[in-house]
């Protein structure tokens, strides 16, 4: 039996990584707030489920996978698969006039949710199958933008715990791999949302309009294929590896 556990998979690039999965016979598990009936009703080789939970709430988030480690520990599985995909990009603010509340979400979803489950996960499989882990990155981890103190800060940060855990696993010898996909500018709620700004909060917000005007922007289902192409050949994954889609459309 083939796994694929996959968070944000209600829209956008979580939606057609778990499509593609499931063309592929994966049983997916899939994790967000809203449902996604395309998903649960697809005729494909492979099965969707749902979870629905929110992401900032770690008490919450914590138990399900829990949940989902206990269930999955009773079935014959031979590729196990966690793409950790949901992200925010707001409060996209300046410094000093942003919501605490909306912060605290922001770094729960984007940064401390993805440690507290590659915590659980590996954990929970130490001596079972050797695990492949796929982080969704942003190249706005290397830069600094304004406006996006938040997202670029707790992308960077992703960007550490994941190289970081990789080379634990690798002085470990375990076997699993853990990488960060890159998958640049897409066509997803989220560039929306960047375009609804304001200039005095974000001031690039006319380049991301510019995106979209001149066609810029990438489907999420070709982005999504090149995750699942790697993914779907673990022997060519390197462990602690930065991939980018730019890696093939050069």
């Amino acid at each position: 039996m083939k796994v694929a556990v996959i968070t944000g998979t209600s829209k956008g690039l979580g939606a057609s990584i778990a499509k593609l999965l499931m063309e592929a016979s994966y049983h997916v598990i899939g994790l967000a707030r809203n449902e996604n009936k395309a998903l649960s009703e697809a005729d494909l080789a492979g099965s969707y489920i749902h979870y629905k939970v929110d992401l900032a709430d770690l008490h919450a988030t914590e138990d399900i996978f829990a949940a989902i480690i206990e269930d999955l520990k009773e079935k014959p599985i031979d590729s196990l698969l966690l793409v950790q995909n949901a992200a925010m990009v707001t409060p996209v603010e300046q410094a000093g006039k942003q919501d605490s509340q909306k912060l605290i979400d922001h770094v729960h979803v984007n940064l401390l949710s993805p440690m507290i489950v590659t915590n659980l996960w590996l954990d929970a499989w130490r001596g079972h199958l050797p695990l492949v882990i796929a982080n969704v990155t942003s190249g706005a981890a290397n830069r600094s933008v304004y406006g996006w103190n938040a997202y670029g800060s707790t992308k960077a940060g992703l960007d550490r715990y994941t190289d970081t855990v990789a080379v634990e696993q690798r002085e470990l010898g375990t076997g699993n791999k853990i990488f960060l996909f890159d998958p640049s500018i897409m066509d997803t709620e989220m560039q929306s949302e960047i375009r609804s700004a304001d200039a005095t909060q974000f001031v690039d917000v006319d380049k991301f309009k510019a995106y979209k005007t001149n066609n810029s922007l990438r489907n999420t289902d070709v982005v999504a294929k090149v995750l699942v192409d790697r993914l779907l050949d673990p022997d060519g994954i390197q462990n602690g590896e930065y991939y980018s889609v730019k890696d093939v459309f050069k």
